[in-house]
Parts: structure tokens; sequence; C-alpha cells
């Protein structure tokens, strides 16, 4: 193709214009994953944080309900032990991707193409760069306390919120409850911080409800960091994927055995998957 045909078909623009609305020669909707991986019990789909993001850009509150999980070491090992009931959950998300830089060393040993996508990564871009004033957004969890913090901080006031009881796992009603709240009060993006797997079944009840809309983001303690009343490992930890050891040294008495216990049994359900992966290949 020469030059002159590129042109006619991509003229050229200035920095910083809108191309979204645009049509590439080839081009697939992003919006459509073409492709997903199984990984020690779990499905993923293969995306960078931006992709991830811009997913989350699109949608809007006129779009049907749908909802981003963010499975991490932690919750693979609940899943291994609990299949029949993380498992539902997980296949029913819109979008799955991985919260671990562990993982995502562990699929890289194993020839699968994940990248970390930190819930809480996601949950800030979204402050940050996308919401805007004009967007209603509804928070499960949290307490009032960060409601204010981020209505100071980033000048949103459509902010629908909804503190269900703790023990939401043994209180089915209470799950009903919280997702007839949603419903109630349409938003762009729900952000559900109740922790797993509460958050993703309060998800799958918005799902099932059919009347629900926007796009519900399983992000556990994501308001908690942006509010920061929790603060972040430094950069540097989390690239060298210590992050979990900065939230030890931080939090001992709660996630000692979250840590030190649990945890490190990824190591062995990797093992098991990676054996179970090669008789099947056999």
């Amino acid at each position: 193709m020469s030059r002159t045909v590129i042109k006619d078909i991509l003229p050229v623009q200035p920095r910083g214009s809108d191309r979204r609305g645009q049509k590439r020669p080839g081009q697939h909707d992003w919006r459509v994953n073409p492709r997903s991986y199984e990984f020690i019990g779990a499905t993923f789909d293969p995306l960078t944080p931006m992709q991830t993001l811009a997913r989350a850009k699109w949608m809007t509150a006129d779009h049907g309900f749908r909802f981003i999980v963010t499975p991490n070491v932690d919750h693979l090992v609940r899943l291994a032990k609990e299949p029949d009931v993380f498992g539902p959950l997980y296949a029913r998300s819109w979008l799955s991707v991985c919260d671990s830089r562990i993982l995502e060393l562990l699929a890289k040993f194993s020839g699968v193409p994940l990248k970390a996508v930190p819930g809480s990564d996601l949950t800030q871009q979204l402050f940050d760069n996308v919401i805007t004033r004009e967007d209603t957004i509804t928070v499960i969890g949290a307490d009032a306390e960060i409601i204010d913090i981020l209505k100071r901080k980033y000048g949103f006031d459509k902010i629908n919120h909804y503190e269900p009881p703790f023990g939401l796992r043994n209180k089915p009603d209470e799950v009903t409850k919280t997702a007839a709240f949603i419903a109630a009060n349409p938003a762009r993006y729900v952000f559900i911080c109740v922790g797993s797997p509460q958050q993703e079944m309060i998800a799958n009840a918005c799902l099932q409800r059919g009347d629900c809309v926007g796009l519900g983001l399983c992000v556990g303690a994501s308001l908690d960091f942006l509010a920061g009343r929790v603060k972040r490992a430094p950069k540097w930890m989390q690239q060298a994927r210590l992050e979990w050891l900065y939230r030890l040294a931080s939090e001992p008495k709660r996630l000692w055995k979250r840590y030190l216990i649990e945890g490190p049994k990824i190591f062995w359900l990797w093992i098991k998957w990676t054996i179970s992966r090669k008789q099947s290949a056999n």
C-alpha cells in the first residue's frame, strides 16, 4: 500500500485529538475478548492495565450491568478449597484480570500471557482520569468517612453509598437487599468493596436481577488506599513483587495467616496445575 493511500485512510491529526470514533482497516472491536486462559483453576482475560481501563471507560449507566473480578493469590487458594462457591461467581464475570504480580510471574513461567492489573490501580485510574462530576457512582462497603474524603478529594457529589452488615456470605437476604439498592440507584460505576467472595456474590445477584446498570468492580480495599486510610507499598516494592511483604509488615496481626500460611499454598497448586496440564497434553 502506498503512502498516498495510507494518508487517505488515516489522515494526519494533531497530537491530543480524539481518535476514539475512528475505524481502522482490519480493526477488531476491543470490547470483545478474543481469548481467555485457564490458570490454576480460574479463567483470566489476558489484558494489560490500559486495555482493562479502556473497557471500563467504555461503560456508561446506559449499559446493562456487568462486572469485573480481580483474582489474586488469596482468591485462587480459596477457589481450590471451595470451587463450587468461587468458580461460578468468577465464571459469570464480564472480565477477569490478574490482580497479583506473583501470579503474573508464575503464569510467565507457564507460558500464559497474563499481565498484573491490580484492582487498586484500576480504581485510582478511574477516579483520576475517567469519572467526572457529572457521573454517578455507587460504593458498596467502605464507610461514611471514606466517602467524605473521596468527595473532598475529587469534588464528586453524586455518590450512592450503602454499607451492608458483616458476614454477608452467610446472609443471602442481605446480599439480595444490597443488589436491590444498586438497582434502585443507577450509576456508571459500582465499586463493591466488601471482600471476597461477598463482593462477587453481590455482583452476581445484580446480574441475576436483570435491572441493574453500569459496571461493577469487585476491588476489595481499593478505596481504603485511595482515601489514604491504608498506605500502599512504595512503587519499587510493587515492581519487585514485594507488596505482600509491605502489607504484612503494616498489619501483621491481621494478615500473617494470609501471607505466611495460606498464600504459599499457591506454589503447590501451581505445581499440580502444571503436572495436570502436561498430562492432558500427552
